[in-house]
């Protein structure tokens, strides 16, 4: 123990004072460091737990995020096709409208035209039958007798026979 002796250092003193050490060191572990170290652990597990659920919350957004755009992507495609749908009917109903116009113009010329060539033939069934009284009359004072009604009758019809040859080559 000379080697104590030259720096002055009491063995004693020393080995008190390591014991004093080790029993401080003991007593600070066993009620300060636990506790403290255990309130660091905890401390470090609310930190590791707001950044996972920092790093949840930024995965829920990017998520939201890309279902947004998908569903506004679904909404613009449905109203495309919504669009090009009325479009399409548009379309068929402008064309059904314009065939039925047609048929209906169509129909109205096609009565037209019937009632023209009706009212030609009544005409000139007019025509004739003023005619063929013309005729009876101009007979009549021709021949200055009365004829018998069935003598009427086939006069008009020969009269008739013959006029009617000239009308259709007028026509």
């Amino acid at each position: 123990m000379p080697f104590f002796e030259a720096f002055g250092v009491d063995v004693w003193k020393l080995a008190f004072q390591v014991v004093n050490f080790l029993l401080l060191l003991y007593l600070l572990n066993r009620f300060l460091f636990k506790r403290v170290f255990h309130l660091l652990d905890e401390r470090q597990a609310k930190i590791s737990k707001g950044l996972e659920q920092a790093e949840a919350a930024a995965r829920d957004r990017e998520l939201a995020r890309a279902e947004r755009e998908a569903s506004t992507a679904e909404a613009r495609k449905q109203a495309q096709e919504m669009i090009a749908s009325a479009t399409k009917i548009a379309e068929d109903s402008r064309a059904t409208i314009v065939a039925e116009a047609r048929a209906e113009a169509e129909k109205v010329a096609a009565r037209a035209g019937a009632e023209i060539v009706a009212e030609k033939e009544k005409a000139i069934a007019e025509l004739r039958s003023q005619v063929a009284d013309l005729a009876l009359e101009a007979a009549g004072k021709l021949v200055r007798a009365q004829m018998s009604s069935a003598t009427q009758r086939r006069l008009v019809k020969e009269f008739l026979a013959e006029v009617s040859p000239s009308d259709k080559e007028r026509s």
